[in-house]
């Protein structure tokens, strides 16, 4: 995208002075001959994409977030951040809707700050996307090492698991992934209702559970990044948008997400840690006793496989859309353009195995992307859209003084992903030191 995506007005109030269609600007524009159409998906399936993606493997570490700080405002965390991430979901979704030619990140960062902000935004994103692919590798090598009794070196479950990532991301649209999705969500439901189950059936003997617990910052802040990641799935829902049939009906998809992944955050983290107590492990699952562990693990499974997918294909698309935007490749079945996704999708996902299982602070790493980059796609950078469009779009500073109430929530909006950035980076730098020092880094590929 050379030049900044015109700002088409979704108000019926500025129709008359904007009377361009939104196909005529969007991504994929018109495709009514095309042999590849992207634009496919209805609202409930992007709601069913969007909770695949973000209700996965994330929410494992929020019992063991109860455990830090205490059961009373470790729920006020995450209903307060779930509340927050609707509201940000509120502001990317008008933020598209004025400007359809945004397709990831990197092209709404092109429109608030030019071409280094193109870069650096599309930078994180494919950075971020990669690392959450290797986060579900882990999960899944987690899971199948637990389902067979650790048999065989973890680098090989891992392997496994990345093959089949590989496979299943392999789809031009996401419409090709949408019905596995469902199948995705399903599992980490069922999943999270028997560790639930499993939990209260083999309580922890002489648990601990606390209501409210003190704890240094580094600590606090530690367990706290749980909640705030278990939400950041905001870098996606660009390119989610960008192939729906109504992007004017997105919120309702994002409603849908925020209102189910809040409620069974809650409910999970609530009950596993009150079963569980204050030595709750990190993936919960793993606290549970062994036949409950095989069956959470193995029915969840279905999950960290198509998030790993979904996060790849991410990636992938990012490339490809930037390489062969309004071109046959595109949309037509060209051997440039196979050639060209086949290799996306290998390399993303091998870098994604390389990183998680070569890489001995990984974790470490991926919180680290996720405090530079997540932090701002789901919390802060939503201030700037705001920010942006209503003076841009409206009257400049006299809007911002004008509704100073919606400007100050963008400002504190701001102010909130810098702070998690921030605070994020520093405990994450802090850990790695720590761990080095403490002798419990372990070997690059080691079983």
């Amino acid at each position: 995208m050379e030049s900044k995506a015109p700002a088409y007005q979704s108000d019926e109030r500025l129709a008359t002075s904007h009377p361009v269609s939104y196909d005529d600007v969007d991504v994929f524009g018109d495709e009514g001959n095309h042999q590849i159409v992207y634009k496919t998906l209805s609202w409930r399936m992007v709601a069913v994409l969007m909770i695949c993606e973000i209700v996965s493997n994330g929410m494992l570490s929020l019992p063991s977030s109860l455990a830090v700080v205490g059961i009373v405002p470790g729920l006020i965390l995450i209903i307060f951040l779930g509340v927050f991430a609707t509201y940000t979901a509120w502001v990317l979704v008008q933020f598209k809707l004025r400007h359809p030619d945004v397709h990831n990140m990197g092209d709404a960062g092109y429109i608030l700050f030019g071409p280094i902000g193109r870069e650096v935004l599309a930078f994180g994103t494919v950075l971020f996307a990669i690392f959450a692919t290797g986060s579900q590798l882990l999960a899944g090598e987690i899971a199948l090492a637990t389902l067979s009794d650790n048999k065989l070196c973890a680098m090989l479950y891992s392997g496994i698991f990345a093959m089949a990532i590989l496979v299943f991301s392999f789809p031009r649209t996401f419409s090709n992934l949408s019905h596995l999705s469902i199948a995705a969500c399903l599992s980490i439901l069922i999943a999270g209702l028997v560790g639930m189950i499993g939990a209260g059936a083999h309580p922890t003997p002489n648990r601990g559970v606390d209501a409210a617990k003190s704890s240094n910052f580094y600590a606090a802040f530690v367990s706290i990044t749980n909640p705030v990641f278990a939400y950041a799935g905001h870098f996606m829902f660009f390119t989610l948008i960008s192939e729906m049939r109504r992007p004017q009906d997105a919120m309702k998809a994002a409603y849908c997400l925020q209102g189910f992944a809040t409620t069974f955050y809650v409910i999970f983290a609530a009950v596993v840690y009150a079963y569980a107590g204050n030595d709750v492990a990190s993936p919960s699952f793993s606290s549970l006793e062994i036949k409950w562990q095989k069956a959470a693990y193995g029915i969840a499974l279905p999950n960290f496989l198509i998030a790993g997918a979904l996060y790849s294909h991410t990636a992938s698309k990012l490339f490809f859309v930037r390489l062969f935007r309004r071109s046959e490749h595109l949309h037509s079945h060209t051997v440039v353009g196979w050639t060209v996704w086949t290799g996306l999708i290998v390399v993303s996902n091998g870098l994604a195995f390389v990183l998680a299982v070569g890489v001995p602070i990984f974790n470490y790493l991926l919180g680290l992307v996720a405090s530079l980059f997540a932090a701002w796609y789901t919390y802060g950078v939503a201030g700037f859209f705001w920010l942006h469009d209503a003076f841009h779009d409206f009257d400049g500073f006299r809007t911002w003084r004008k509704r100073w109430p919606e400007t100050t929530l963008a400002v504190l909006t701001i102010a909130a992903g810098a702070f998690i950035c921030i605070a994020g980076t520093y405990v994450n730098i802090r850990g790695i030191i720590e761990a080095y020092n403490d002798g419990t880094v372990s070997g690059a590929f080691s079983c």
